[in-house]
């Protein structure tokens, strides 16, 4: 495949309520767009980083920066390009994996589109359908909070995850399993927000059954979750701390996960959250997809991702009305707690043309 064209687009989407965190509060995001233009076909990449660098290092501005100066010229360069060969050819360049990742997408989105084949089947899928779990932000009470998860079960979302921090743990995950009872999925994620000092604190989550606590401490103490694990009886999932299928083996070979949650973006691309998958299912470690309010661009690769075979909990992939009330592709929509996959060639999806127009803040043509 030959590229004939690269265009960075910036669009911003209003969310349809903000979404607070351990590390912020969200209120719109600020998206970068990358689309190829091969001669027979052209793809789409969307980059998960945030606005500012607060749940990674990355942010929208840097990765715009560094694919215009160094990952697309790295690319045309090369005298043959596949979305196999992106990652070698970047890896000279340390770090910004949501960056590459969204590059790769959209290598691999036009070179399947012109082979006419789709992501799934690309990645391995299994499924026609995937289960939908949601996540639901801190909120200023817990009647706030208790008012959310009712509204989203009633939407028919098969799992519940809290967001929780120092101060909005305990008592919020008491008062859902109070209000709607045991057999409600719940699981908690703390985007790195305790220290391996909180295990004490942390193990009072243990009698209201959850899946699982996500990334309770910083990304870089894998020791520090393995020790955690030892703790407490509630299963340990990392997020953050997986940047690399190596890094799930180191992770899972030292004790410190039992559950792995897979974000492309976060881990450089597809093809190396195709990896990951790969080892935990090796390793007998179930694994589930997770989410950075990807528009429907990054929504569809996502639902592809988790028809693989070894993700077996529900995943972050909410329908479009969840975050945006217009999303830039037609939207998806909830069906008895699922998402069906794309079928289409690609990623099996394409931006409406007027509402992509409508968020746009910005266009750059790279020159090649």
């Amino acid at each position: 495949m030959k590229l004939t064209g690269v265009e960075l687009r910036r669009i911003r989407m209003p969310l349809v309520a903000p979404f607070r965190t351990s590390f912020g509060t969200e209120n719109d995001r600020d998206v970068l767009l990358i689309r190829v233009v091969a001669e027979q076909a052209e793809g789409w990449g969307e980059c998960v980083a945030m606005s500012d660098p607060l749940y990674s290092s990355e942010y929208v501005d840097a990765a715009a920066d560094v694919l215009t100066r160094f990952l697309v010229p790295a690319l045309t360069a090369l005298p043959r390009l596949d979305a196999t060969a992106v990652a070698p050819a970047l890896a000279k360049f340390k770090g910004h994996r949501m960056a590459k990742a969204a590059l790769e997408t959209a290598i691999l989105d036009a070179e399947l589109r012109e082979q006419g084949r789709t992501l799934a089947r690309e990645l391995g899928a299994v499924h026609e359908r995937v289960p939908c779990g949601v996540s639901v932000g801190i909120m200023d009470s817990i009647p706030e909070l208790l008012d959310a998860v009712d509204g989203y079960l009633a939407e028919g979302y098969l799992r519940i995850k809290l967001k929780i921090q120092p101060g909005w743990d305990v008592e919020p995950v008491r008062a859902v399993r109070e209000r709607f009872g045991d057999d409600v999925l719940l699981q908690v994620d703390a985007n790195t927000a305790y220290t391996v000092g909180d295990a004490r604190h942390l193990a009072r989550l243990d009698p209201f059954g959850l899946l699982l606590i996500e990334q309770p401490l910083d990304e870089e103490d894998i020791l520090g979750h393995a020790h955690l694990a030892k703790t407490v009886r509630t299963p340990i999932c990392l997020d953050e701390s997986i940047v690399s299928a190596r890094a799930a083996a180191d992770a899972i070979k030292l004790g410190a996960c039992e559950i792995v949650n897979i974000k492309p973006g976060r881990v450089g691309g597809y093809l190396e959250a195709k990896r990951i998958h790969d080892v935990c299912a090796a390793n007998g470690v179930p694994v589930w997809a997770g989410g950075m309010l990807e528009t429907g661009l990054g929504r569809a690769a996502n639902v592809a991702l988790a028809a693989l075979p070894g993700f077996t909990l529900p995943g972050d992939t909410s329908a479009s009305g969840r975050y945006y009330r217009t999303d830039i592709t037609e939207p998806f929509v909830l069906d008895d707690g699922h998402l069906s996959v794309p079928t289409g060639p690609g990623i099996g999806v394409a931006p409406l043309p007027d509402r992509l127009a409508e968020v746009t803040t910005a266009s750059q043509w790279l020159t090649l």
